[in-house]
């Protein structure tokens, strides 16, 4: 790991002027995400901007029709939240099953997003919900903010202050963990919600999260899991590794659709 600068800013504006003032910092929230690339040196940032010390990024707000989540809030305490447990269960339970006890502590949902692995759970949930992510300057809907492998809409000196979620009718995750990281090998978030039914997928693809057209479609006439059962994923682009095959992935991601969608009862 290379030698870098700690900032500790106390207001949001002085972390942006922190980001603007060397082209080579980088923010970090948990560190859970930044940390471990840094290690095997896959980046080297020349400074690093804590979004520990400002305020207003860890509160957790019911607005009615839909629930903002602070870019600061712990995985943890997104699991714990009564007003996520109340308003989407699911977005609380799929928080309870990222990595273990001290990942969930310690990880945030701002610092996922904008880092936006590919085996990440939180995209899953942010597109099939028809999330939209607010950052210091604009807001963005989660179908345009996740880009790529690690890419997103995010400009260089941008601040992620929080996603805000619309309330599903119903909704559900499911996901084929990998035993050790508890990563996605294939994750499937399912929802039914102010925009109709989505399915956003995670894990499988090395482009990251995308949606099934067809199942949506399919889940539309019939919100059933025989509905999405017979809908086969074609294993191009999937990603192939130790954990899985391409071939693999693509049955798993019928087989956790089918298994969210049963989910949501």
């Amino acid at each position: 790991m290379n030698d870098f600068t700690y900032q500790a800013p106390t207001s949001l504006d002085e972390a942006v002027a922190a980001l603007r003032g060397d082209g080579g910092a980088k923010l970090i929230a948990g560190g859970h995400s930044l940390l471990p690339v840094m290690k095997l040196n896959l980046a080297a940032p020349s400074a690093l901007v804590s979004l520990a010390g400002v305020p207003g990024l860890g509160d957790i707000a019911d607005g009615g029709d839909s629930v903002t989540v602070g870019a600061m809030c712990s995985h943890a305490q997104v699991a714990g939240s009564a007003v996520v447990q109340a308003r989407i269960p699911a977005l609380a339970a799929m928080a309870d099953g990222i990595g273990d006890a001290q990942v969930r502590n310690a990880g945030t949902i701002g610092g996922s997003v904008a880092h936006n692995d590919p085996a990440a759970d939180y995209p899953a949930a942010c597109v099939a919900l028809g999330a939209t992510i607010v950052t210091d300057r604009r807001e963005v809907h989660a179908d345009d903010f996740f880009q790529g492998m690690f890419a997103t809409a995010l400009a260089d000196d941008e601040v992620v202050t929080a996603v805000r979620f619309p309330v599903p009718a119903r909704a559900a995750y499911a996901k084929f963990a990998n035993p050790a990281s508890k990563y996605a090998v294939a994750g499937v978030m399912v929802a039914d919600g102010p925009a109709g039914v989505r399915v956003a997928v995670t894990g499988a693809s090395g482009d990251g999260v995308f949606r099934v057209a067809e199942m949506e479609a399919a889940l539309g006439a019939s919100f059933s899991g025989d509905a999405v059962a017979g809908i086969a994923v074609s294993s191009d682009g999937m990603l192939s590794d130790t954990a899985a095959g391409a071939d693999y992935r693509a049955h798993l991601v019928t087989v956790m659709a089918q298994r969210a969608v049963e989910a949501c009862g």
